[in-house]
């Protein structure tokens, strides 16, 4: 049996409020193709499948036409919710789906009931362990003492030993959704703590064949039949440096036989540029990033004006803009840096920082404004008492 390992699709997601459709469309493409080109009988997507639990019209029409594309290169689908999917949405017709190779499992009730699948070394169990959420779940698992997710997992694995004991020990392949001690996160993912310890143990899924899991976004693996693979695409820019990836693992008689890594066409790179504005907008040596996604960091003295729509003129996928002027200084409190400073001075500081040096004339208004404002206050504080609460 030939299993490709994906997860974390998240479809739907935007990028620094850029739509990706267009670009999970294309990875959902690639996976197909290596479905047809590695020969995969079967695909594992261990949840995350949506990023939002009421995906758009248009997010269902990119994960259903990945699907048909999976389904036509030859593979069956075994999926499960994860955190960022609804379990109830994302399994509704499931059984009418299950006839046309799509196997969701997204409850409790589907832990003990596995998809099973034949080679022609026989029947292998695939059981789909959804995320659980131990408040929600915890009572139907039969642990109402449970607050961790180490504790549901292990209620999860309970059951489903016992059914694998009582089919006669097949070979298993188990999806979960949880975050694995000695996983590393990268950032992009949604915490699962609430209330409780978000991490389980790699031991909970002793003897199982192969362990499919989905949470974390980049492929690592825990150990030879444990692994993240990791999603699709890149959801953030401290991913920028990942290649990603998926696993092929093979199913021999007896069990695991060996794992491959398959690595997955770059979409769209992600790239980090520092420098002044018109020296990232002139310079050639940043001509390779013209069609990454980009965040810049700007280091101009004064703060650029219109900075993201004159940068997106040489890099049109630029998603982010941050100006830090090379001679601030953010160690300083602000008590430190006003003390001893007159209003006038300290109003010049505030408007160089926040819009640029401000002009003679706008400087002179600003004084007079001060003035102003002082003698108020002067005129205001001669005044008796009774005067003052009269006027009030």
């Amino acid at each position: 049996m030939r299993m490709l390992h994906t997860s974390d699709w998240h479809i739907g997601r935007t990028f620094h409020g850029v739509d990706l459709l267009a670009d999970q469309a294309s990875s959902l493409e690639s996976l197909a193709e290596i479905v047809a080109e590695q020969r995969v009988d079967v695909v594992l997507l261990p949840g995350d499948v949506y990023d939002r639990s009421i995906p758009s019209a248009d997010a269902i029409a990119v994960c259903n036409r990945g699907f048909e594309a999976i389904r036509a290169a030859g593979a069956v689908i075994v999926a499960t919710s994860g955190n960022h999917d609804s379990p109830t949405r994302l399994g509704a017709l499931g059984s009418f789906a299950a006839a046309g190779g799509l196997h969701l499992r997204t409850s409790v009730a589907d832990l003990e009931r596995p998809v099973v699948l034949r080679d022609e070394y026989g029947e292998i169990a695939c059981y789909g362990i959804p995320y659980l959420e131990p408040e929600i779940t915890r009572a139907e698992l039969g642990v109402p003492q449970a607050r961790s997710h180490a504790e549901i997992l292990d209620a999860a694995m309970a059951r489903v030993r016992a059914d694998l004991a009582a089919r006669g020990g097949m070979r298993a392949v188990v999806l979960a959704h949880a975050f694995v001690v000695g996983g590393e996160a990268t950032g992009s993912e949604r915490s699962i703590s609430v209330g409780g310890v978000e991490t389980v143990p790699m031991g909970a899924f002793d003897g199982i064949d192969y362990v499919a899991l989905g949470h974390l976004h980049s492929p690592q693996t825990l150990s030879e039949s444990v692994r993240y693979s990791g999603s699709p695409l890149p959801y953030s820019f401290a991913e920028r440096s990942h290649r990603k990836a998926v696993w092929i693992a093979d199913l021999g008689s007896d069990g695991l036989t060996g794992v491959e890594r398959v690595e997955l066409p770059r979409v769209r790179g992600l790239t980090r540029l520092t420098g002044a504005l018109e020296e990232l907008l002139e310079d050639p040596a940043h001509a390779a990033a013209e069609d990454d996604y980009v965040s810049a960091n700007l280091t101009d003295h004064a703060r650029p004006v219109d900075a993201l729509r004159r940068l997106r003129r040489r890099f049109p996928h630029a998603v982010h803009v941050e100006w830090a002027r090379p001679e601030g200084n953010p160690d300083l409190r602000y008590r430190e840096r006003v003390h001893g400073r007159g209003d006038t001075e300290v109003a010049h500081s505030f408007l160089t920082d926040v819009r640029g040096e401000p002009t003679d004339a706008e400087m002179d208004w600003l004084a007079r404004a001060l003035a102003a404002g002082a003698a108020e206050r002067e005129v205001a504080e001669a005044q008796p008492v009774e005067a003052q609460e009269r006027t009030a």
